[in-house]
């Protein structure tokens, strides 16, 4: 089976899980990210080596490089390369035989079918045959995984999936603009009410952000990062018992990867033929 080039755009929690499944599989993959990252669940998106250089995510190290030249390199070495790219401008150049919009923004940021003879989109703002070729399902339910092949994927409601009884509880927005400093990290305990995070104003004011729920701290965002009023910078896991989950691939980021996977198997395998 021939090995495809890979260009996935993101690098936040799902398409991570995404890049660990096609990594996993043999398959060399390079990351486009933007300047400045928000995923909040940090601990398992290769984002954060657009911040700290490397990212280690269950045992797959994404490396920041500069030029699509040093990917090459990183690959040797069992690596997968993450390059700052945010319009995929290098895709002229690298002419990827497979391309990955993994943003998950909910609408499209400039991912065209002719950047690749396959293209992929994850989730909702996106049209079969018109921005992709093909698009997998990511909200939560019973066709979560599914492979589309005409239309769209379900739009997105808004509303963050049920996790032990908790929806859109589970995700804390920021009540004004200003820089976040955090109070409580990621896989930390904390009970409604408490404050986890400040958020730094215009005015030098430190306007708190309370747990929304009793649960364990999942995601928050880059101490430091400055936030506009309604910025996601959170979530809480009600479920007490499972702090590894604040550290490992989420089950939705699985089932998402393994169609990806699926799609990219069937690709090398029909140009082999």
């Amino acid at each position: 089976m021939i090995n495809p080039k890979i260009i996935v755009r993101g690098g936040g929690d799902l398409a991570t899980g995404v890049i660990h499944r096609l990594w996993s599989a043999g398959f060399k993959v390079l990351v486009l990210e933007c300047a400045q990252p928000a995923a909040i669940r940090r601990q398992v998106a290769l984002s954060e080596a657009v911040y700290q250089g490397e990212a280690m995510v269950e045992g797959m190290t994404g490396v920041l490089i500069h030029s699509p030249q040093e990917a090459q390199s990183v690959w040797e070495a069992g690596r997968v390369p993450v390059l700052i790219d945010e319009t995929c401008a290098c895709a002229a150049e690298l002419q990827p035989d497979i391309l990955i919009d993994a943003i998950i923004a909910k609408r499209n940021l400039g991912t065209k079918r002719s950047l690749a003879p396959l293209t992929i989109a994850l989730g909702p703002g996106f049209t079969v045959g018109e921005d992709v070729d093909v698009i997998v399902e990511t909200k939560r339910g019973h066709n979560l995984g599914r492979i589309i092949r005409s239309g769209s994927a379900a739009p997105n409601s808004g509303v963050p999936g049920n996790i032990g009884g908790f929806s859109k509880e589970r995700v804390l927005h920021a009540e004004c603009a200003g820089v976040l400093h955090i109070v409580r990290d990621i896989g930390s305990l904390v009970e409604k009410d408490e404050v986890i995070a400040l958020i730094e104003n215009e005015q030098g004011e430190q306007v708190p952000v309370l747990a929304t729920l009793t649960g364990i701290i999942r995601g928050m965002i880059r101490e430091g990062f400055v936030v506009t009023q309604g910025f996601k910078i959170a979530d809480i896991d009600p479920r007490q018992e499972e702090l590894a989950n604040c550290f490992t691939i989420s089950d939705k980021a699985r089932c998402i990867a393994g169609s990806v996977l699926e799609l990219v198997c069937r690709y090398a395998q029909e140009k082999q033929k």
